[in-house]
């Protein structure tokens, strides 16, 4: 089992620390480290991205789908709801915040 450093030190390697692995905005100050597979079920490989994105990934996406289904990023972002949060973050600046909520699931 490797480290969060080593883990964070793979990750930087697959993808360009410059970008967000979720909407691919160029990051600002604020970076978090999003598990592709949560830890909770056993995964190590991070990747960049920001809190907003972060935010979004958790709000739409249990864990448990996060392991099983959605543990790729592209796949993650043909989702309907990911697919309008990208539309509409897309000309956002990088340091961009707003409250996250969760969809309406009735």
């Amino acid at each position: 089992m490797i480290g969060l450093k080593q883990a964070e030190a793979l990750a930087i390697a697959a993808t360009d620390p410059e970008r967000c692995a979720l909407c691919d905005r160029a990051l600002g100050r604020k970076v978090e480290w999003h598990h592709r597979i949560p830890k909770s079920r056993g995964g190590t490989e991070v990747v960049p991205v920001h809190p907003i994105c972060h935010r979004i990934i958790h709000a739409c996406v249990s864990n448990r789908d996060l392991a099983a289904d959605f543990a790729d990023l592209d796949v993650l972002k043909t989702r309907p709801d990911i697919g309008r949060f990208l539309r509409w973050i897309a000309d956002k600046p990088p340091d961009f915040h707003a409250p996250t909520r969760r969809p309406d699931l009735r």
